[in-house]
C-alpha cells in the first residue's frame, strides 16, 4: 500500500514544511522560560466552585455539557456518555516537577469529584497533553484510552492500559458514539532523540445528537476546511487559543486567537470553546491576552456573543 503523506520513514511529518526558527529564537526563549519559573505572572483565568455534584448525576441523564478543567482538559457529556480531552491534574507538564513550568491555575475539579469517565482523547505525546499521572488514576476507574500512533507504547511501560492507537481519519465506535481521529499541524516529543516519532491529531467525536470537535495543539492549515467537510458541522469546538509568542516560533505550530477563530468557522462550529491559555506559564504571551483577542476578533467580525465561549474554569454550560 502506498505510505500516507504524513507517515515518513521512520517519523511523522506535516503535510506542509513548517519552519519554527533556529537557535537565535530558540536559546533566548529557553531563558525566559527558565526565569519564568521563578516567579509569579497575573491573569490566571478565574475558577469557579465545582464539586461534580451535577455532572455525576447529569452522566445518567446526558443534558449536552462542557466543563473545562484547565490548559487543553475539557469535559465533555453528550448522548449518555462522559470524556475528557487531554487530561492532566499533575502541578507541572515536566518529568522533573521541580523545574517545570509552574501551574496557575488549578484542575477546576478534583479527579475524585469527576463523574465517571467513559474515554480520554490524548492529542499527542508532550507532558502537557499526555499526563502519565493523570492516565493512570483514570484508568484504574475503567478508563479507555484513545491516542495518535506511537504513544501506546508510553502507556503500556508505565503499565497503563486500555489504549488504542489510531491514524489520521481511523475511528473507532464506543457505546454508539463515533470517535475519529482527524489531521493537525504540530509535533510530538518527549525526548532530545524522538522528535515526531509519534503522531499529533485532533479528534472528532459524533452521536446520535451532537457532534464535537477537540482541535488538540495545531497551527493553521487547510486540514480544518476538510475536517469540516468531511465531519462537519459541529455544535461545540474547542479550539486552542493561546501559545502564540513568540510568534516565528509558536505560529507554525499553535492557532493565535485570531487564527482560533478563522478555524472554528472552517470547521462548522456553532459554538467555539477558547482553551490551551492561561494555565501553564508556557509561552510569551500575557496569561488572560488570548481570551481578550478571541473575543474582540468575534466582534470585528460580527459573530454573536453567544457563540464564543471562554468560561471561568469548573463552570458548566449547556451546548
Amino acid at each position: 500500500m502506498e505510505r500516507p503523506a504524513h507517515h515518513g520513514k521512520r517519523r511523522f511529518r506535516n503535510l506542509a514544511r513548517i519552519d519554527r526558527g533556529g537557535l537565535d529564537v530558540l536559546v533566548p526563549f529557553l531563558a525566559r522560560r527558565l526565569a519564568g519559573f521563578f516567579r509569579n505572572r497575573p491573569g490566571a483565568p478565574p475558577r469557579v466552585w465545582n464539586d461534580g455534584a451535577f455532572l455525576r448525576e447529569n452522566a445518567r441523564h446526558s443534558d449536552p455539557t462542557v466543563t473545562w478543567i484547565g490548559h487543553s482538559t475539557v469535559l465533555v457529556q453528550m448522548d449518555h456518555r462522559t470524556f475528557l480531552t487531554d487530561p492532566i491534574w499533575s502541578e507541572t507538564p515536566f518529568p522533573v516537577s521541580f523545574v517545570g513550568p509552574k501551574r496557575f491555575a488549578p484542575p477546576a475539579l478534583t479527579l475524585e469529584a469527576l463523574p465517571p469517565i467513559d474515554f480520554v482523547l490524548v492529542s499527542h505525546n508532550h507532558y502537557d497533553h499526555l499526563d502519565l499521572p493523570t492516565l493512570r488514576w483514570l484508568v484504574a476507574t475503567g478508563t479507555r484510552v484513545f491516542v495518535p500512533l506511537g504513544d501506546a507504547g508510553w502507556l503500556r511501560a508505565a503499565r497503563i492500559g486500555p489504549v488504542e492507537e489510531l491514524d489520521w481519519w481511523e475511528r473507532r465506535e464506543v457505546a454508539g458514539l463515533e470517535i475519529h481521529c482527524v489531521p493537525a499541524q504540530h509535533w510530538s516529543g518527549r525526548r532530545l532523540t524522538d522528535d515526531c516519532a509519534s503522531l499529533w491529531s485532533g479528534w472528532v467525536v459524533t452521536g446520535p445528537t451532537r457532534r464535537f470537535y477537540f482541535a488538540g495543539d495545531s497551527g493553521y492549515f487547510p486540514g480544518f476546511r476538510e475536517i469540516g467537510a468531511q465531519l462537519g458541522p459541529f455544535g461545540l469546538a474547542a479550539m486552542p487559543i493561546g501559545g502564540y509568542d513568540p510568534p516565528r516560533m509558536m505560529r507554525p505550530v499553535h492557532l493565535d486567537p485570531e487564527e482560533a477563530v478563522q478555524a472554528g468557522l472552517e470547521v462548522g462550529a456553532e459554538r467555539i470553546l477558547g482553551i490551551h491559555y492561561g494555565t501553564f506559564d508556557l509561552t510569551d504571551e500575557p496569561l488572560d491576552e488570548a481570551p481578550r483577542r478571541f473575543h474582540a476578533e468575534g466582534a470585528r467580525r460580527g459573530i454573536a456573543p453567544e457563540r464564543l465561549w471562554t468560561p471561568p474554569l469548573g463552570e458548566t454550560l449547556l451546548w
